[in-house]
């Protein structure tokens, strides 16, 4: 990492871990085909199959219902295509853009002040007439703008009752918080590499046994990953996936809260600075933080930050580049702070000396940029009841 910044945007992608760069560089140099049957095809097919086991284990899942795709997006759209056929489809507010974009009107479930969603709701749209038809619920376990956790667990338990099946997209909570697809009772798990330091273009859907067999495929090609998704594997980024999945995994299980303390650090230094914490009063991931500062807009704080020395974001980076209004925030009913909030998300990397930097030129930030309007009248706390 270059010496004249911080790198703050782990939501959008983390830095690649030492092991993952090696396991590409030493599976890059294998010229086998996982789909030959020589020597060197099963060679390279060894490679694929030990990474599966380990990426299986690393999130509750078992090896022969994983399947690789090219990122978390991609197994998002599988599970969405392939669960949801003949199924209505039911999403929470804050899921992330390649979600939203399949939920039809009126079949969202709503979230509270936190960023947290509302199960009651969830409960009652399951129990309506569907004409006939089960439902496909899709809830992130951990959002990518504010970082609140759902209750999965429990969406589980509720959907089962229901009859309905729950996919969880699970790429901003794998490698942060612990994710196991048994533990959660979910149908399916999306996860992405590069958001717990593998390479980009590698991810996985995880399913459950119980429907492994009914989803069809979504790319027809030579058969490859069960039939389910044709196309030669990326070998060198799946493999350096897998060991990105260990090596989080052993150092999240490993840790001491640093990550988790680094975040009330700066969430304090920023509330005495006049910023909100969105989504502060309810469980969040260790290393994220959104903070809005009233009257002062988004981009501003980035350029600002940007030229002290810090990468952060304004919410998704899914947005071709755009400073976009954070439909996460507006869920939340946090109004014109939706587009006055920057996301500060810590990486493996951060050091102690790191945030102490970020909380001094925040704090110099905040009071240098002047309010364009006042605070809104129903915000006064981090916590806003939806």
């Amino acid at each position: 990492m270059d010496d004249d910044f911080s790198y703050f945007d782990a939501n959008a992608s983390e830095p690649v871990r030492a092991s993952a760069l090696a396991a590409m560089a030493d599976v890059a140099a294998v010229v086998g085909n996982p789909s030959s049957v020589h020597r060197a095809g099963r060679r390279a097919r060894a490679i694929l199959e030990s990474a599966r086991e380990e990426v299986a284990a690393a999130f509750g899942g078992r090896a022969e219902n994983c399947i690789f795709t090219s990122g978390g997006t991609e197994a998002n759209v599988l599970a969405i295509a392939g669960l949801g056929g003949g199924r209505r489809l039911l999403a929470g507010a804050t899921e992330h853009d390649a979600v939203r974009a399949a939920v039809p009107a009126g079949a969202v479930i709503p979230v509270d002040g936190n960023g947290v969603a509302r199960l009651d709701v969830l409960d009652r749209l399951l129990a309506e007439d569907g004409g006939g038809r089960p439902a496909l619920v899709c809830l992130m376990l951990a959002n990518n703008e504010v970082g609140t956790i759902q209750p999965v667990a429990e969406a589980a338990r509720v959907c089962r009752a229901r009859g309905a099946l729950l996919h969880v997209d699970a790429v901003q909570a794998a490698g942060r918080i612990p994710v196991d697809l048994a533990a959660l009772g979910a149908d399916s798990i999306a996860i992405s590499g590069h958001k717990f330091g593998g390479p980009k273009g590698a991810g996985a859907l995880l399913l459950s046994g119980d429907v492994v067999r009914t989803l069809p495929p979504m790319m027809a090609g030579g058969g490859q990953e069960q039939g389910r998704r044709g196309g030669t594997p990326a070998l060198p980024a799946i493999a350096a996936m897998a060991a990105a999945a260990a090596e989080a995994v052993r150092d999240m299980t490993a840790g001491d809260g640093v990550p988790a303390r680094w975040r009330d650090a700066i969430d304090d230094a920023a509330r005495a600075g006049g910023a909100i914490v969105c989504g502060g009063g309810g469980p969040r991931l260790p290393n994220t933080t959104m903070l809005a500062l009233p009257g002062r807009r988004a981009e501003t704080q980035l350029i600002a930050l940007d030229l002290a020395g810090f990468c952060v974001s304004a919410g998704s980076a899914c947005s071709s580049g755009k400073v976009a209004r954070s439909h996460v925030l507006a869920a939340m009913g946090l109004g014109a702070l939706a587009g006055e909030a920057i996301r500060v998300s810590l990486p493996w990397t951060t050091r102690t000396e790191d945030v102490a930097r970020f909380i001094a030129a925040y704090a110099a930030m905040a009071a240098r940029l002047p309010a364009r309007v006042s605070v809104p009248e129903n915000v006064g706390t981090e916590e806003v009841r939806a």
